[in-house]
């Protein structure tokens, strides 16, 4: 295997790691909070709102928009560390 080719595997590894790890931040926090735990969060509130009503409504919402932005920035962390930068 040529060095392109292992640092191209390597890189592959990293970034499949950091989808997985979010995937899973994403479906904790939109199923396990919107669904799973909702009792135990409608006894808090925002905004005059339970908390599992607010999460599975928008809360889940923002969680994903945040982790687009999270997952764009360790891309490119990893791009300038792989030298695959612009």
């Amino acid at each position: 295997m040529s060095e392109k080719q292992k640092k191209a595997t390597a890189y592959w590894k990293v970034n499949l790691r950091y989808l997985i790890i979010l995937l899973t931040i994403w479906f904790v926090g939109s199923y396990g909070a919107g669904i799973l735990f909702k009792e135990a969060l409608d006894t808090f509130q925002v905004g005059g709102f339970k908390v599992g009503f607010w999460f599975a409504q928008q809360g889940s919402i923002y969680m994903f928009v945040i982790l687009i932005f999270v997952y764009v920035r360790l891309m490119n962390k990893l791009d300038k560390k792989f030298g695959y930068e612009d």
